[in-house]
């Protein structure tokens, strides 16, 4: 399976997994793909603890780090620079009448008002509040720690990263890769210096546009040559990773399938909810973080997209109100609450596997659909 993205990394496989659980990153680049580390949900001081674990388990095996800074972000518009200000002024934005609604969909379900559960219960830090990575302020430091790791590629959803980040990896000898939903973001990443195109359709988990794999992959391909493409929705199994190279992609970035393997740090609850879902049990929607993402289909995700909505606000207020609401619920196991991101290939993922399973069985797969495509074409044309 080698190829120029195997040998500009020097791994077996083109097989990227994000996760945001350093068990599965690690296991995967010591499988032969590269483990990539979401760091969204991290502080710094977090951050490092798991890149330093990564380093000391990965057996010297080349892994990534993804961060999240959109292209536009709510600090950055207002000039903020201040980080100790940034939640609270955040916060000082959320309408009264969103404030009610999230209270109305917690009574809705059982969930009784408690003045006591403030918006943060830590340490009152961006992160403990629900604004998370996204922001400039809180994600250019994800940026500092990664780089200060021997990381070989740095990700990039939402957009590239900032200009002076790409400048700096590169000096560093890492690549830069940032995933896209669109044709026209592909050739603006390309011009920024970005060496990596992750072609994510509507399938996929998490934050995702609204063109499908299919389409998407051979566009981007032929808009950015010869610049790589991975190729992100709808890859569990090594038949879809056949299609997606079909389609011109030079490796398939992958990130649901890993929810459930045998090391991923997912709750039982969420796990019996995967396992048993179905395509259709996803939803893309505004309802978590305000921009469209796939996620499993929930009671907030159906608030939210209800007539009785007062609809979604921008990134990251929505998510700022999603962290309180799911700290509210959570004592109360409520089960039709308990969701997360996931792309509609839930539908494959009905076992659980270790992550070096899924790894080898995707490759086998992909060999053997590859080789009855070649048998056919032989087949064909005798």
């Amino acid at each position: 399976m080698q190829n120029r993205l195997c040998e500009m990394f020097g791994i077996e496989f083109p097989i990227f997994a994000f996760t945001h659980c350093r068990d599965v990153a690690a296991a995967v680049s010591r499988a032969g793909g590269m483990g990539v580390l979401g760091a969204l949900a991290f502080s710094p001081d977090q951050l490092e603890l798991e890149l330093k674990w990564i380093d000391e388990h990965v057996d010297g095996k080349p892994y990534g780090v993804d961060v999240v800074i959109p292209v536009k972000s709510a600090d950055r518009d207002m000039g903020l620079s201040d980080e100790k200000s940034l939640a609270e002024t955040l916060q000082g934005m959320i309408t009264d009448e969103h404030w009610d609604f999230v209270h109305k969909i917690l009574a809705d379900h059982g969930v009784p008002d408690d003045a006591s559960v403030a918006m943060g219960s830590g340490d009152g830090s961006p992160l403990d509040q629900g604004v998370l990575g996204w922001t400039e302020l809180t994600g250019a430091p994800l940026i500092d720690i990664a780089l200060a790791h021997p990381i070989k590629l740095l990700a990039s959803a939402l957009g590239p990263p900032p200009p002076e980040a790409i400048e700096r990896a590169h000096a560093q000898g890492v690549k830069v890769a940032a995933l896209i939903g669109r044709t026209q973001q592909a050739v603006r990443d390309a011009q920024t210096g970005v060496d990596i195109i992750i072609a994510q359709g509507y399938e996929a988990g998490g934050h995702t546009g609204d063109v499908a794999s299919m389409v998407l992959i051979p566009d981007v391909v032929d808009a950015v040559a010869p610049t790589p493409v991975l190729a992100a929705g709808g890859v569990g199994t090594g038949r879809q990773m056949a299609a997606a190279m079909a389609l011109g992609a030079d490796g398939v970035w992958t990130g649901s399938v890993w929810l459930t393997v045998a090391e991923s740090d997912m709750s039982p609850p969420i796990m019996e909810k995967l396992l048993a879902a179905g395509s259709s049990d996803t939803v893309r929607s505004r309802s978590m973080t305000g921009k469209p993402a796939r996620q499993l289909r929930t009671a907030w995700t159906e608030a939210w997209d209800s007539p009785d909505s007062p609809g979604a606000l921008p990134m990251p207020l929505q998510f700022i109100l999603h962290s309180y609401a799911m700290r509210r619920a959570a004592p109360y196991e409520l089960a039709d609450f308990q969701g997360m991101p996931v792309g509609q290939v839930v539908s494959r993922m009905n076992r659980v596997r270790t992550t070096k399973e899924v790894v080898l069985d995707l490759v086998e797969e992909f060999v053997d659909t590859t080789e009855r495509m070649h048998t056919a074409n032989v087949i064909s044309s005798a």
